[in-house]
């Protein structure tokens, strides 16, 4: 018989920290919490292997489920000591989402479950409290409402609202046992009229009736927005977490609290958190009260606060890592309610990992393997630009709030997340302002530029979610008043409406009118410090494709060791040292594509040499040492000319020919599928005359860089080959005009002549065209659209649907931004072995955008590829994947050995 519950309590537990994929990360925390001897409520787990099931089988639970679930519950009675609905003493439970990886908000919870009309009165008189009993029954009452039967959340709001106001009070905490009840008879007549039935009064009913809403909540479109947002794939599903409940509600003795022994945000090794006094965890989490922090709590609370503190230091040491932890106090007493790896900001992520390695935590390598590639993509966020005038900046501030994630945003003020959606489709930039965020406005998080909220701390869900993102986001500014209905915000006598411009500067927690300058930090001193770690423990070379002296210096500076991509066609449009000379390469090519025969085109590439010459000794010289990869023209000659009439018109005027002689050409030059058409080395068989100014003006550049003392390592790459006999031809009329060059010079150059692999048929004949090709650049973007057959500028309509759990599912992710190992790897890992038959050393990189991302950088250093080569600003990822690769190997091989 199949397993699907796992029982914890009593210091004892069926489970632990290693069983997340079966618990999810809840659950083994639970679990183990509870075998190092914390303090946790007792409780039982449903497996995320009983989620798979249920979806699998037309959401139906497996035949075993309600037996074990019933075994465990009786199981929980006798640890606790008290009955699910047991009118003198009852149990009450807590019903908790809890996946592998960490979703905060997005699914379902449900407090305070095993209340009804004579429960009750139980718990009322077990704690001599009947404001506090009802208070948590109106609770369930409401969470139940809204999470399982999905009725409005705003009505039963608008409810409590309504009643607070009749009571003459503002706090919830404020109102009176006869307030409450009078609030949930409202409620259960709401629920009537909603459902046509009364509110279930059977414990058991309604723990069914929560399970399934977790489960139901795996699928919710914000959690699954969410896991696409985050790349979180190959999950079962949720596991379901049934808890004893401890109450923070109880009085001025009791409360709830979210911390961390790390600060999330800075990675400085403090305590950090929230604190609120006589409440539930929901309430901290949902942000509604602005909590106090952790070091108020010292002070009203010394000797809870030091059990934490001892809390504290076990975890993280247990855990060999900064902990999320959620606690509750209930008279004085402290339970822990879930620990978990916490989410950070990118620079706290590098100051972690470091500072970890450097106590002895953690090894370096481990520190390596804790930073991911967003980690990197979220140091390059903005902050406004220390030279703005501070006078000006003082009198732009709307307000304060909490800093909750560093960065800075600018956008235009929406109120709503669909809107935030929207206005971000058509291209706008946004800040998302909320009076707190729920899980239903991910969508509209995600695509923001920054969040501001009025109400919640730093563990509110803005926060949290915020952070996981590196998104700018400021919380706690309660002096905003927020209006949905006339979409304004207002502070001190001003007012922003939504569409005007706003700042937000999440490292001090100010909100500015209008749009201000923002400028890309410095890193942190960590990412140097880990940064170079990784590079020692690499293998694979870390390229650039970049095609201008500038971008060529950016990627060193980023940590380059080459150009494994200098794209020639890209100096025929732009002049990138002097623009107003752009103009000049272009009527140059033009006039090579309408010439006739070869003595006129020849002439016309005469004037582009010196160009392309110049662009060429701009990178060799900012590549001083590194091998520079020149791909030779790629593109169509469509592509070059204008298909404008009137653009004709004036090309035809400045080339002293018929404006017909332009249109006709570009009517010849038309293809239907120029992808596959007359382009790359295919050019350079029918008009050598390319091939032989292009790499003159390679050779060339290299000779007067070499004679001033520039290291020159020139490779000299022909795109799209799909035959040796064409490579050969290509790789022949290369030499002759190299070697002619350099022996004539005087200068010794060696150089490289290669060929990328972008079409399957050359893969599958590496063999053969290494005989004369001295290295493999495999452009992964061309060899992915001709092996899937799918169009890179067309998939975008479909592709989605292909990946998206909720449609197809077909694939983990988009193949033209991370590698398809399955089918394109098989050729490229076929490719390499059968080239390195011919040619032992043969040199072999990949160029496409796959350089740059982590998971393809891991499958290159598998399949022994020498380097790969990513777009600048993705090198640091690059490096990371590399370093990450290295070590995993390193792992996989001792685990082999033992």
């Amino acid at each position: 018989m199949t397993k699907w519950v796992y029982f914890f309590g009593a210091g004892k537990a069926e489970g632990d920290s290693s069983w997340r994929d079966l618990l999810g990360g809840k659950g083994a925390g639970l679990a183990e919490m509870t075998k190092i001897g914390l303090p946790v409520p007792a409780g039982f787990t449903i497996s995320t292997e009983a989620c798979d099931y249920f979806y699998k089988n037309g959401k139906k639970y497996p035949a075993e489920l309600k037996k074990q679930v019933a075994e465990n519950v009786a199981k929980l009675e006798k640890v606790t000591k008290k009955k699910l609905g047991d009118p003198k003493s009852p149990l009450l439970v807590s019903v908790r989402s809890g996946s592998a990886r960490s979703m905060p908000g997005m699914m379902e919870t449900i407090l305070n479950l095993g209340l009804n009309d004579r429960s009750v009165q139980g718990l009322a008189a077990s704690v001599n409290n009947e404001r506090f009993a009802y208070d948590a029954y109106r609770r369930f009452v409401q969470m139940y409402s809204s999470v399982v039967m999905e009725l409005p959340k705003g009505d039963l709001e608008d409810r409590l609202h309504a009643m607070k106001q009749r009571v003459g009070v503002k706090e919830d905490t404020a109102v009176p046992a006869s307030g409450w009840k009078e609030l949930v008879a409202e409620y259960k007549a709401f629920f009537r009229q909603k459902t046509g039935r009364d509110f279930p009064e059977d414990p058991i009913e309604q723990l069914w009736g929560a399970v399934g809403a977790v489960f139901g909540s795996w699928m919710a479109e914000k959690a699954v927005t969410y896991r696409r947002v985050e790349k979180i794939t190959g999950l079962l599903g949720t596991a379901v977490n049934i808890v004893q409940m401890v109450f923070g509600n109880t009085g001025d003795n009791s409360g709830t609290g979210v911390c961390f022994t790390r600060n999330p945000s800075s990675g400085e090794k403090v305590f950090y958190g929230d604190y609120l006094v006589n409440a539930q965890g929901e309430d901290v989490v949902a942000g509604i009260r602005t909590p106090m922090h952790l070091t108020e709590m010292k002070k009203i609370m010394p000797k809870v606060y030091g059990q934490l503190e001892k809390v504290r230091e076990k975890l993280e040491k247990h855990f060999r890592d900064m902990q999320d932890m959620e606690f509750t106090v209930e008279d004085g007493t402290l339970y822990m309610l879930q620990t978990r790896t916490g989410k950070r900001t990118p620079s706290a992520a590098f100051r972690m990992a470091v500072d970890m390695a450097n106590e002895k935590l953690i090894t370096k390598e481990e520190a390596v393997m804790r930073i991911k590639p967003e980690d990197i993509e979220r140091l390059f966020y903005p902050v406004i630009d220390a030279k703005l005038d501070k006078k000006s900046l003082e009198s732009r501030i709307l307000g304060t709030g909490i800093n909750a994630v560093p960065g800075a945003a600018v956008g235009k003020v929406v109120f709503s997340a669909h809107d935030a959606e929207d206005w971000a489709k058509k291209g706008d930039k946004v800040i998302l302002v909320r009076r707190e965020t729920s899980p239903e406005d991910v969508g509209g998080m995600a695509v923001a530029q920054g969040i501001l909220t009025a109400t919640g701390g730093k563990t509110s869900h803005a926060a949290v979610v915020a952070r996981g993102w590196g998104k700018c986001c400021i919380v706690g500014a309660e002096k905003f008043n927020i209006d949905y209905k006339s979409k304004t915000m207002t502070a001190g006598g001003k007012s922003v409406k939504e569409g005007e411009w706003i700042t937000l500067d999440g490292g001090e927690g100010v909100v500015y009118s209008g749009q201000m300058d923002l400028v890309t930090p410095q890193f942190p001193p960590a990412y140097e410090t880990l940064m170079k770690w990784g590079d020692s423990m690499r293998r694979l070379g870390i390229r650039t494709n970049a095609d201008t002296p500038q971008d060529a210096r950016r990627a060193r500076e980023f940590g380059a060791e080459g150009i494994g991509l200098c794209r020639t066609e890209h100096m025929f449009f732009t002049d990138f040292e002097h623009p107003e000379k752009g103009q000049e390469r272009q009527r140059a090519i033009q006039e090579m594509i309408l010439a006739d025969n070869r003595e006129a085109r020849v002439k016309a590439l005469d004037k582009l040499l010196p160009f392309q010459r110049r662009d060429f000794i701009g990178i060799f010289k900012a590549m001083d040492g590194f091998p520079v990869t020149i791909r030779l023209i790629d593109p169509p000659l469509h592509e070059f000319v204008p298909h404008e009439r009137k653009k004709q018109e004036e090309l035809a005027r400045e080339l002293g020919i018929s404006a017909d002689v332009v249109a006709r050409r570009v009517e010849q030059l038309h293809e239907s599928n120029p992808m596959l058409g007359h382009r790359g080395c295919r050019l350079c068989i029918t008009y050598p005359e390319i091939l032989e100014m292009q790499v003159r003006a390679i050779i060339e550049a290299g000779i007067e860089c070499k004679k001033a003392g520039v290291k020159v390592l020139p490779e000299i790459m022909h795109p799209l080959t799909l035959d040796k006999k064409e490579f050969s031809i290509l790789e022949q009329a290369t030499r002759k005009v190299a070697d002619e060059l350099i022996k004539k010079s005087g200068v010794k150059l060696e150089y490289l002549v290669g060929t990328m692999i972008e079409l399957p048929r050359a893969a599958l004949l590496a063999n053969e065209i290494a005989e004369f090709a001295e290295f493999f650049s495999f452009g992964t973007n061309d060899l992915t659209q001709t092996t899937m057959g799918l169009s890179r500028d067309d998939a975008g309509r479909f592709l989605p649907d292909y990946v998206d759990e909720k449609k197809a599912g077909i694939f983990a992710s988009d193949p033209f931004q991370s590698l398809d190992t399955k089918g394109v790897g098989m050729l490229i890992r076929w490719g390499i072995e059968k080239g390195r038959e011919s040619r032992p050393k043969l040199k072999v990189g990949i160029c496409g955008e796959h350089g740059g991302d982590l998971d393809s950088v891991k499958f290159c250093h598998t399949v022994g590829m020498d380097y790969v080569s990513a777009s600048p600003y993705r090198v640091p990822i690059s490096r990371l994947g590399a370093a990450q690769a290295a070590v995993e190997e390193k792992e996989s091989s001792k685990k082999k050995h033992k």
